[in-house]
Order: C-alpha cells, then sequence, then structure tokens
C-alpha cells in the first residue's frame, strides 16, 4: 500500500505555469473588452431613447399648440357668425333698397348697352346685377371682350350689389356651363367670361371677418355647385375624356370647384391629369395650388418635362417655389433645342419630299415654329428676371433675323389678280371684285390653256403656236375700263415665232388648292 502523506507534513509548493498566465491574461482582456462593449450599447440606447424623449415632446407640444389654435379658430368662427350674418343681413337690405329705386327711377338706359368708359360699363353691370337679371349680365360681359381688362376690374364691383351673388353667377353661366345649351352647334367660345365671371365672385362671397377660410355661399347653393360638377364630369365621356376635351373647358370646370370650395379629395387624382392635360394655361399653377395639388407638384412638373412640355413646367416650378430642385435655365435651353428639331422635323419629314408646291409653305410653317419658341423664352426671361443667367440677346437677334427673313420672302412672292384659276379644271376664275365692281371687266373669250410649270425644271416646254403672250397682270385688278377690251383675243397678236418661249415665264408661286387634298400655302396654322 502506498504511503499517505501527512497533512502536518510540508510539501514542496508547484510554480505555475506560463500558459496559465497567458490564459488568465486573455481571458480578463476579453472581459474587459466585452464590459466596455456592453458600457457603450447602453449608453447609445440611453442617448436614443432620450432623444426619442426629446422628439415626443416636442411633437406633444405642438399638437398642444395647434389644437389651442384650432381651439382658438373655432371660437373665433363661432363668435364670428353673429358678425358675418349682420354684415350680410346690412348688404341684402341695402341692396334691396337700391334695387327697389333702380325699378322705381325713371332713368333713361341705352337699349343697345353702349358705354362710353368705366363709370358708364360699371353701372350698366350693377344695374343687372341689382333687379337679378343674369340673362341681360351675361349677354352684356359676352359682348365687351374686347374690354376684358375692365371687366375684371369693374365686375366685381357690380357682383358685390347681388343680393345673392352665388345663384346670379351660376344662372349667368348656365348657357355655356356645364352643358353648353346653345343652338349652334357650340358657337365661339364663351368659357372665358365662365371664368371671368367665376373669378370676379371670390372676393364677393369671401367672410368679412375672417377671409378666405370661410366663402359666404349657403349650403343649398354649394349643393347645386357639387351637382353641377358632376354632370361636368359625366359629359365629360360624351366628349372623347380628358384627352379631348377643351382647354377653356377645364379651366372654367377647376375655376368653379375653387370659386364654391367644393374641392373633393378623392377627386386629387382626377384634378391633377386636368391641370397636367392643360398645363399650357397661364392660370393652371395656381389653380393646381388652389386644388390642394402642392404635395404633387414635383411628380407633376417631372412629368411635363418628360412631355417636353419644359415651358410649363418653370411655370409651375416658379409657383411652388421649387426653383432650385428644377433649375428654370436648363429647362428653356431643353425647349428651345426641343422646338428647332420640331421645326426641322417639318421639313424632313419623307411625306413632303418631292411635294416643291407646298415647300414654301413648309419653310414658313417652320419658321413659325421657332418664332413662337423663341417670343415663348423671352418672355419667360423677362417675367422671371433670368437675364444674368441666360441673356436674350442671341435669342433676340435670332427672332429678327427670322422676321426679316419672312419679311423679303413675302415681297419677292406677288400673286396677280386676274391669274387665279380654278383647282378642278384649269379654266379661268373671274377677278375677286367682279360681282361687286360695276366696271369689272371679264372677257366673253375663252382664255387659253395654261402652261402648267414642272417644279423640276426651269425652263417652259416648247411653244405653242396659235396663242399670245399674256397679259399684263394689272388687267383685271384696275377698277378703270380697260384701254384694250379683246387683250385676250387670239387676234390680239401674232402667233410666235417657231421654237421661240410664247413669253416670259410668270413667277407665279404654286397653287394648292382644295381639290387636290392639300390645304392651301395662305392658311393659318395655330400655335402657343
Amino acid at each position: 500500500m502506498g504511503s499517505i502523506t501527512d497533512p502536518g507534513e510540508l510539501t514542496e509548493l508547484s510554480q505555475p505555469s506560463f500558459d496559465e498566465f497567458q490564459r488568465q491574461t486573455s481571458l480578463m482582456t476579453s472581459c474587459t473588452l466585452l464590459w466596455k462593449e456592453l458600457s457603450d450599447h447602453i449608453n447609445s440606447l440611453e442617448q436614443n431613447l432620450m432623444k426619442q424623449s426629446e422628439t415626443l415632446k416636442r411633437k406633444i407640444e405642438t399638437l398642444d399648440s395647434e389644437t389651442k389654435a384650432s381651439l382658438d379658430s373655432l371660437k373665433k368662427r363661432e363668435l364670428s357668425i353673429e358678425d358675418s350674418v349682420k354684415i350680410a343681413l346690412r348688404k341684402v337690405e341695402f341692396c334691396a333698397k337700391d334695387a327697389m329705386r333702380t325699378l322705381t327711377d325713371d332713368v333713361e338706359e341705352n337699349p343697345d348697352g353702349e358705354v362710353d368708359n368705366g363709370d358708364g360699363l360699371l353701372q350698366h353691370l350693377k344695374s343687372s346685377c341689382l333687379k337679378m337679371e343674369a340673362k341681360e349680365f351675361w349677354n352684356f360681359v359676352t359682348g365687351k371682350k374686347k374690354e376684358i381688362d375692365l371687366l375684371r376690374e369693374k365686375v366685381p364691383a357690380a357682383l358685390s350689389e347681388c343680393i345673392d351673388p352665388a345663384r346670379f353667377v351660376m344662372e349667368a353661366i348656365s348657357e355655356v356651363f356645364p352643358v353648353d345649351k346653345r343652338d349652334n352647334d357650340g358657337g365661339s367660345d364663351l368659357a372665358w367670361a365662365c371664368v371671368l365671371i367665376l373669378e370676379s365672385l371670390i372676393p364677393v362671397v369671401v367672410d368679412p371677418v375672417i377671409g378666405k377660410s370661410r366663402m359666404l355661399v349657403t349650403p343649398s347653393m354649394k349643393e347645386q355647385a357639387k351637382e353641377i360638377a358632376e354632370t361636368w364630369k359625366m359629359s365629360l365621356e360624351e366628349r372623347g375624356g380628358i384627352e379631348n376635351v377643351k382647354t377653356p373647358d377645364v379651366h372654367t370646370f377647376l375655376q368653379h370647384l375653387v370659386t364654391f370650395g367644393i374641392v373633393k379629395k378623392e377627386d386629387l387624382e382626377f384634378y391633377r391629369k386636368l391641370v397636367v392635360a392643360s398645363a399650357w394655361r397661364k392660370q393652371m399653377p395656381k389653380l393646381a395650388v388652389s386644388l390642394g395639388l402642392g404635395d404633387q407638384m414635383p411628380d407633376m412638373i417631372e412629368e411635363l418635362i418628360s412631355k417636353g412640355q419644359q415651358l410649363d413646367a418653370v411655370h409651375f416650378t416658379y409657383e411652388v417655389g421649387l426653383v432650385d430642385k428644377f433649375p428654370p435655365v436648363p429647362l428653356l435651353k431643353a425647349y428651345l433645342r426641343d422646338a428647332k428639331k420640331a421645326a426641322s422635323s417639318i421639313l424632313d419629314d419623307p411625306n413632303n419630299t418631292g411635294r416643291a408646291s407646298v415647300y414654301p409653305y413648309l419653310l414658313q410653317l417652320a419658321a413659325r415654329k421657332e418664332q413662337s419658341a423663341l417670343r415663348a423664352v423671352i418672355k419667360c426671361i423677362e417675367d422671371y428676371k433670368l437675364e444674368a443667367e441666360f441673356p436674350p440677346e442671341n435669342l433676340k437677334k435670332r427672332l429678327e433675323l427670322l422676321e426679316k427673313t419672312k419679311t423679303e420672302k413675302r415681297k419677292t412672292i406677288i400673286v396677280p389678280a386676274n391669274k387665279r384659276t380654278r383647282a378642278n379644271n384649269g379654266g379661268p376664275m373671274p377677278p375677286a371684285k367682279a360681282g361687286r365692281l360695276a366696271n369689272a371687266y371679264v372677257s366673253s373669250f375663252l382664255a387659253p390653256p395654261p402652261f402648267v410649270r414642272s417644279p423640276s425644271h426651269t425652263q417652259y416646254p416648247a411653244a405653242v403656236p396659235g396663242y399670245p403672250s399674256p397679259p399684263p397682270p394689272a388687267m383685271y385688278g384696275s377698277r378703270s375700263p380697260p384701254t384694250n377690251p379683246y387683250a385676250y383675243s387670239p387676234e390680239a397678236a401674232p402667233p410666235p415665232l417657231p421654237g421661240s418661249s410664247p413669253g416670259a415665264p410668270m413667277n407665279y408661286p404654286a397653287y394648292v388648292g382644295y381639290g387636290n387634298g392639300l390645304a392651301p400655302a395662305y392658311q393659318q396654322a395655330y400655335y402657343r
């Protein structure tokens, strides 16, 4: 059996190994790092909690302040109702007395509605408003389009004389809005008058105490305005949808919504499509903001840019203050580049190649398109004070050059009055004023068959014997009797020599008649 060590006996202590020491050191280091990491994490959590607590505290304070402001506003609105009603009642009484006085007074009126100045125009408008004669008011306004600036100034003052301005305005424009009821299939566009009257109604129905936050429109009139808006929306399908509806009609509809305060949040996407489709209208940026589309403006501006409507995008940008996000100068330059490309594409169109008869018209069309773009950009630069960033001098020089070239071309083209020919059979046509002038002369002899000059040749074909040279162009255009009444007679001149030309070729511009399917060279085109 082995011996058992006596506990009281001294034994030699074993020395700790170096490896064990390193292990203990590494363990202490790991614990220290782990403790530091945990401490940092806890500190970070505490800081985040503090930040969130501060944010929540600020939100609560903001909510409290907004709640207090809303309650104060509601209290103010509640207290202002009585004052506003008193003001409205006094106004109604005053208008009623004025209307009765106007009806009883023996005032001589001009039956033709002719007025000499702004005071006379205002008096005529007030007379219609006091009598609540909406039809007469509408006819008078639509007949004064040339004085639209004066109307814009005087109509609000006249509408303030109405006992019920909202009802009066809806009755006045009911002839053409929401549906055109005229018998002449639409006739002339009267949307400008609708927009003017609707805009003029806003300052009249604004609450005199708290302002635009409350419109003095009765609930019944507001419901009627909503019905009118729904009727217009339903008629939109009959007009071919948003893409085919006329921009003036869209403007009237949107102004109707803003004037009567009947904008629906669920229809914002519908309003957005209407605004983008009619973005070139000057008032559209302001209407878009009034319709509650301010938050969607960046997307609308990007959509306009993608469609090549950079100029419209600039107007929207300035309206909502997004100039830093959408710099105007690059947009204007891109608009000019696109306009030049469009002008060039008119001449490079393969459908127009080989048709020299319409080439001068195409040149004029391309020049007009570029001129329109230059004028629009120059006006935009002047309106928004961009001369330092985009000097307009070069643009103005280019515009002057195009206008000078256009004037010179007009001087070189001479259209004789007596050489009008029919597009269908080439026969002669009487002079333009033959039916109105007592001394106009029309030859009873048959005219010689006209020479048709090929666009690709510079010389006439061989002469046809037996026909004389054509008479001077002033034949039919003169108001005095002709000196030689038989100038077109075959016996008036000897036949030309064989092989000789029948006369100097006349530089007639090619006549593009309606019979060949082409538009006439003098047809006007519409440009924005």
